[in-house]
């Protein structure tokens, strides 16, 4: 007995000798290390992996966030409200500028209105013009009045009918010179010629310009009197070129000026300029104010403050763009200290918001204070911007 327990205890331990050689008690090592293989994948996959080497960022530790004041802000669509703050200048109101000229040649007999600023009203007279070829053709007019009157039957009914052609035409030649229905009258009905016709102020307002004296030889076509009607004027404003396309007609816009503190004007855009200044790069727009008792002369400079409402658009603040000169740059927070350099394509400006058309998403945080230290740092770091499409 002892003998065959002395085989058995043998043959066991020689079994536990032989099983490694043959991959037995291996199982649990395999199970362990494959166990371990696959942990890493439940974690991250291997695209995600090459995903996230590829996005260069910024590291700053939320200590050093709060040591440089580094605040960020949400990218969200905001109603987008643009204000433009420019100087216009009151002007005439050109549809309502008038010149006295003459027809004819003549000298200056008498001046009603002998002073620059003079306000007229329409038809108020302003000068009495002597012109002999004016007196010459009163007298061919008068000439065939008589001649038309003497004809008789017969033989002369055909010559009252020439007689009436060169009185219309007489009539029509003194028409042409601006002498009025009233004074062809008159000159009919008295049987004289007027020895000086008057010149009457087509429209109401004031002479800007007065270019005769009393006594002067004036020519055909030569300006004697400027007149303008100040019930209304301009105000013409600059407009940079690019902030033309935020601009329409329609636009309403407050006009105020320092000889009238406190009072505001309310206009709308009723006119924008085809073309724009090489100097100034400034284009012009044009706004028309009531001006019945007289504030407003021309050459006054006025403020011109014009509020835009440009409707929802996807916004950031204007702090949190980088500005290179030749691309925009925002720091986008992606978490846990990290911050992505992106280049974004920006629009239109208002005073603290900048409009992005490109590189950004809603809900993503960009940095808005002390983004130039975290620019610093990428640059020191060589980290270049990633351009989002």
């Amino acid at each position: 007995m002892k003998r065959e327990n002395v085989i058995v205890v043998f043959m066991i331990m020689a079994g536990f000798l032989i099983a490694p050689s043959l991959g037995l008690g291996q199982a649990h090592q395999h199970g362990t290390s494959s166990e371990k293989a696959k942990a890493p994948s439940v974690k991250t996959s291997p695209q995600k992996e090459a995903a996230r080497e590829e996005v260069p960022v910024v590291e700053i530790p939320m200590d050093k966030q709060q040591l440089i004041g580094l605040k960020t802000t949400t990218v969200a669509v905001r109603p987008f409200q643009k204000t433009i703050r420019t100087v216009g200048r009151v002007e005439y109101d050109e549809r309502k500028m008038a010149t006295v000229n003459l027809k004819f040649e003549g000298w200056i007999e008498k001046l009603y209105i002998n002073y620059t600023g003079s306000r007229v009203k329409k038809g108020e007279p302003l000068a009495e013009v002597y012109s002999p070829e004016l007196l010459a053709t009163q007298q061919e007019f008068l000439n065939a009045l008589k001649w038309r009157g003497s004809q008789k039957e017969g033989f002369g009914a055909m010559l009252a009918k020439d007689a009436e052609l060169i009185l219309e035409a007489a009539k029509q030649r003194l028409r042409l010179w601006d002498i009025t229905e009233a004074q062809i009258k008159k000159i009919e009905e008295t049987g004289r010629p007027i020895k000086t016709l008057i010149l009457y102020s087509p429209v109401n307002g004031y002479v800007t310009q007065k270019m005769v004296v009393q006594g002067m030889k004036v020519m055909p076509g030569e300006k004697l009197f400027d007149i303008v009607d100040f019930s209304t004027v301009w105000v013409v404003a600059d407009i940079y070129e690019n902030e033309l396309p935020a601009i329409k007609i329609g636009d309403q816009a407050a006009l105020s000026l320092s000889y009238l503190p406190g009072k505001e004007f309310l206009s709308k855009i009723d006119y924008i300029y085809p073309t724009l200044s090489g100097d100034t790069r400034t284009a012009k727009i044009r706004f028309t104010l009531p001006n019945a008792g007289g504030q407003l002369k021309p050459q006054m400079f006025t403020d011109v403050t014009l509020k835009i409402n440009l409707g929802k658009r996807l916004t950031v603040p204007e702090d949190a763009v980088i500005d290179t000169g030749l691309r925009q740059i925002v720091y986008v927070d992606k978490g846990e200290g990290n911050f992505e350099p992106r280049e974004i394509s920006v629009g239109l400006r208002t005073d603290k918001m900048v409009e992005v058309i490109k590189g950004l998403r809603v809900g993503e945080k960009v940095a808005s204070s002390a983004n130039f230290l975290i620019d610093s740092e990428a640059k020191l770091k060589g980290i270049a911007p990633k351009i989002q499409n």
